[in-house]
């Protein structure tokens, strides 16, 4: 990590790009790791300034690019590049590919939990993790979708839409006043003679 160091000027430049550039950079480095549930703070430490010292020697030779865009990429070259090694798959062609499902077998292989200290780290691994880490890349493959882990809304037909006019605040309003008005209109009624000409209906029938 030294090499970063040495690229900072007596302007208090990195790589010719002022310090504010590059903790914007450094903030959307420490995000992406903290996405991947990384949580150990030397560990986290350790990779943001490992991908911000990749950027920053690239950053003389592309002076049009800022240093969040160049570390976005180091960061995810770095990624899907590791990603390739453990898995022992082919990065060529099949980068976001490659980098979606390694992503998603990291959290499906519980590396935040039990595998931290490995991530990103030069082999050799551990078999159980890399073992673990291949079996949830298989799981992971082009057949997982979304879908499998976002439920979808059950069609309820003319149910659901009672249901959503019945959240409607002015629906209920109505709804509401309407109910009590029939109730006041049949307490009248029933005082009112209502009563009794039930009575002599039932009367009626009972003769």
């Amino acid at each position: 990590m030294n090499g970063i160091g040495t690229l900072t000027d007596s302007h208090g430049h990195l790589a010719g790009r002022p310090l504010e550039e590059w903790n914007a950079a450094y903030e959307k480095v420490e995000n992406y790791f903290h996405a991947l549930r990384v949580r150990n703070k030397v560990l986290l430490g350790q990779l943001v300034l490992r991908v911000l010292e990749r950027a920053a020697h690239r950053a003389p030779a592309e002076p049009t690019r800022s240093a969040t865009q160049l570390a976005a990429e180091e960061m995810d070259r770095l990624v899907t590049d590791w990603f390739a090694q453990v898995l022992q798959a082919s990065p060529a062609g099949s980068e976001q590919t490659l980098s979606t499902r390694g992503r998603l077998a990291l959290l499906l292989a519980d590396m935040p939990g039990r595998w931290q200290e490995q991530f990103l780290r030069p082999g050799p691994w551990p078999e159980e993790f890399v073992g673990a880490m291949r079996e949830s890349f298989l799981r992971a493959g082009p057949d997982f979708q979304l879908s499998k882990m976002t439920p979808r809304p059950l069609d309820l037909g003319p149910i659901a839409t009672l249901t959503n006019l019945g959240r409607i605040p002015y629906i209920r309003m109505v709804l509401a006043w309407a109910g009590f008005a029939l109730l006041l209109i049949g307490v009248f009624w029933l005082t009112h003679g209502g009563f009794a000409t039930v009575m002599n209906w039932f009367s009626r029938l009972n003769h």
